[in-house]
């Protein structure tokens, strides 16, 4: 029931947030959030297997070590994390950080628009169904008892669906993102005229882009994240959704990644910030609070001609929180040689991106199995949710 002091809480959360939107009072403490990350992240570079024997000659000027400047963060001897993500890397020391490598939807090609499909949707293939399994997933909640909150202008396809689902951003808007660029691209792609104009005004955009990338550029492209990040954390502290999505661009990293520093280095230190800042908001909620990180598929093993990676497979995934049994490094590693490869250059899937949602939703959520592998991911059977993941 939403009483004066309720409605007190979220008129504050949304005055402190800079923003506007409506929210139900919702029972329950748990909190989960799903970040996901549009592009492709590298999964080599976010969380590198230095302990590899082949890791070092195989990733060339990617790869980092445990020495010299800007060295990686070990977790366990084999392992470690990007030096931008400081902060998960405390998690990781409290335990409340586990981390996914060989992972992925079972999407098996190299198209954004078709992995983001499948990411979202819960398939096994593109447009298997039409509406996203988070929302499928509140519908098998009650969705009279759990409100999701989407941190965009409109809810994303994994929150399209009959359950109901609100979108809030700040008043100052971000540049538009890679992704909705994407999109309009692909709107007039069909268009004689306006096709070959928006191709080239965005390829014009994209080589400028990489010069601001390039360490011997001395402008620098800024992500900040925070705002949204600790907006979104305020307002599941009140009293209203226990359910958010979080979407961050820009992972596609073709030309000019670099390793320690440069553009994704940068990147992740704004994922890495803006976590933080959802975490501080949320305050006493963080206990009671699990994160899935997770991106369309991985990028390629070998570096590019251009300093870049190029669309992969299998990738790496995040689990954090003050719910999260963390402090782990799940992975069933095959090796970077060459016959271990799928396809001879990409990670290969050894974990399905299903079975990490499942888990969450069964063990944090409450969902019971028989929903998870019916309505929520139907044709999942083969998924095996993992075990002992929350706390």
């Amino acid at each position: 029931m939403i009483t004066r002091r309720n409605m007190l809480t979220m008129t504050a959360a949304l005055s402190v947030c800079g923003g506007s939107a409506a929210f139900a009072a919702v029972p329950g403490e748990q909190r989960f959030v799903f970040v996901i990350l549009r592009g492709a992240l590298d999964g080599l570079a976010a969380v590198p297997p230095y302990g590899d024997a082949d890791y070092a000659s195989v990733r060339g000027g990617l790869a980092m070590a445990k020495t010299g400047t800007n060295p990686l963060l070990d977790l366990d001897g084999f392992f470690g994390l990007h030096p931008a993500l400081i902060n998960l890397k405390s998690y990781y020391d409290a335990k409340q950080l586990a981390v996914f490598h060989n992972i992925c939807t079972p999407y098996r090609d190299r198209s954004h628009f078709d992995g983001q499909n499948v990411i979202e949707t819960g398939g096994l293939v593109p447009n298997r169904f039409h509406d996203g399994w988070l929302n499928r997933a509140l519908v098998a909640m009650g969705a009279k008892k759990v409100e999701a909150l989407a941190v965009a202008q409109t809810p994303p396809l994994v929150l399209t669906g009959k359950a109901r689902a609100t979108s809030w951003m700040p008043d100052t808007l971000p540049e538009p993102d890679e992704a909705y660029f994407a999109r309009v691209q692909a709107l007039y792609a069909g268009d004689k005229e306006l096709g070959p104009s928006l191709t080239s005004a965005l390829m014009l955009r994209a080589q400028s882009k990489a010069a601001m990338d390039d360490p011997a550029s001395k402008q620098k492209v800024k992500v900040d994240l925070v705002p949204l990040f600790a907006g979104a954390g305020r307002l599941l502290a009140g009293q209203g959704p226990r359910v958010a999505v979080l979407e961050a661009s820009g992972w596609d990293t073709h030309i000019n990644e670099g390793a320690g520093e440069g553009q994704l280095a940068r990147r992740l230190s704004a994922l890495d910030a803006g976590i933080d800042a959802m975490k501080q908001a949320l305050g006493p909620a963080w206990s009671k609070t699990a994160v899935v990180i997770a991106t369309e598929f991985g990028r390629t093993v070998k570096p590019n001609g251009s300093g870049g990676t190029d669309h992969g497979t299998g990738g790496a995934a995040f689990l954090l929180g003050g719910a999260v049994a963390g402090g782990q490094v799940h992975a069933e590693w095959m090796g970077l040689k060459p016959e271990a490869l799928q396809d001879g250059r990409d990670l290969p899937p050894r974990s399905d991106m299903r079975a990490l949602f499942k888990s969450v939703l069964a063990e944090h959520m409450g969902l019971s199995r028989a929903a998870l592998n019916t309505s929520v991911f139907p044709d999942s059977g083969g998924a095996k949710a993992f075990k002992g993941l929350i706390a």
